[in-house]
């Protein structure tokens, strides 16, 4: 009998499952391809919320833990998957310098943002009022460690490429069965795909859209992400992802005409040099109604977990959080309220 099924090989499913290779479980992971919102992420690691200036939820804690993962994943893989980077905020009016300054004096922030404005990073990104750096950032490649550690799976015998069909699984006191495969506990990390999940699709999960561009351009020769009313990021070889939308209506994975209008319209005003749209892309990103986590314990089925809602940010918050399940599930440490899948339980399953 296997220690643990994982259903979805998203950040979500990459994290439990690396959790629980650890600890020396035994484990197998399903995966159909069906939720892109992982593999199309612009995959930047930001602690702070460039809109307002503000922090981003338990921003401190989830980079002391997300960053050291990353690293060790890139030893484990021998992939190249951490690149720091600077992120560069443009400002458009002198209210929102003080803004910046204001923040920058706030003790928990202080560290991220430079207040040493920069007047000129690139001749095709002008600003009147310069530039705001933030500090310890950087972008990992979601596409290379996604594909590296599901090859690596595959080798070692641990994942399976098919579709997980809910009605052959079978729940019993203290184990699950699935497809002749006997486990202790079942997780499932299926990010927006949590929707079709009989067990779980009473939580209220709620999709946000987002789509980006990756464009070409000889003459802008950017180093540096750049952050407007859209963020633009270097790929190297002269391409830059572009993005995102936000769009909670449309639930169409599929890209769109109005998303590539509104982003190349957001980017003409940020740029002032020719550029060629390369590729479109689009995922449904998985956000609970109070913008936190959906994790923990099915109510009525002991050995069935979820762990889900991470929204635009699972980059920074699945190392944490992912840990945080398993330390539930093997340790019985209780998950922390604000993101225990127990406070949407009582509409449901009344006592």
């Amino acid at each position: 009998m296997l220690d643990y099924i994982v259903v979805g090989l998203g950040l979500s499913g990459l994290a439990i499952s690396r959790n629980l290779e650890k600890r020396n479980k035994q484990f197998v992971v399903f995966e159909d391809s069906s939720q892109r919102s992982s593999l199309v992420a612009g995959g930047l690691f930001n602690p702070v919320i460039l809109k307002r200036f503000t922090l981003a939820w338990n921003a401190h804690e989830h980079m002391k833990t997300a960053i050291p993962f990353y690293k060790e994943m890139e030893e484990h893989l021998q992939a190249k998957i951490v690149y720091p980077i600077e992120i560069y905020r443009k400002f458009y009016s002198a209210e929102e310098q003080n803004n910046w300054f204001a923040a920058a004096d706030k003790p928990l922030l202080s560290e991220f943002l430079d207040t040493n404005l920069v007047k000129k990073i690139n001749a095709c990104i002008p600003s009147e009022f310069s530039f705001g750096r933030v500090r310890q950032t950087g972008i990992v490649d979601t596409d290379v460690l996604l594909n590296e550690y599901r090859n690596y799976l595959n080798k070692e015998g641990k994942i399976k490429f098919e579709r997980f069909e809910y009605n052959k699984l079978q729940i019993k006191p203290d184990s699950v069965e699935y497809n002749g495969i006997s486990a202790k506990q079942i997780i499932f990390c299926e990010g927006f795909g949590m929707q079709q999940n009989p067990f779980f699709n009473y939580l209220p999960l709620r999709g946000n859209k987002g789509e980006y561009l990756t464009i070409y351009s000889e003459e802008l020769q950017l180093q540096e992400a750049v952050k407007s009313s859209v963020f633009i990021i270097p790929l190297g070889n002269n391409l830059y992802k572009v993005g995102a939308t936000y769009n909670s209506k449309d639930k169409d994975p599929r890209p769109s005409k109005e998303a590539r209008h509104e982003l190349e319209e957001k980017l003409l005003k940020l740029i002032s040099c020719k550029y060629e749209v390369l590729d479109q892309s689009a995922g449904i990103r998985p956000a609970s109604n109070d913008r936190k986590p959906i994790v923990g314990r099915h109510p009525k089925h002991q050995n069935l977990y979820c762990c889900n809602g991470f929204g635009s940010r699972g980059i920074l918050i699945s190392p944490m959080v992912s840990a945080q399940l398993i330390e539930l599930i093997e340790d019985q440490i209780p998950l922390p309220a604000e993101i225990d899948l127990h406070r949407f339980n009582k509409k449901h399953f009344p006592a």
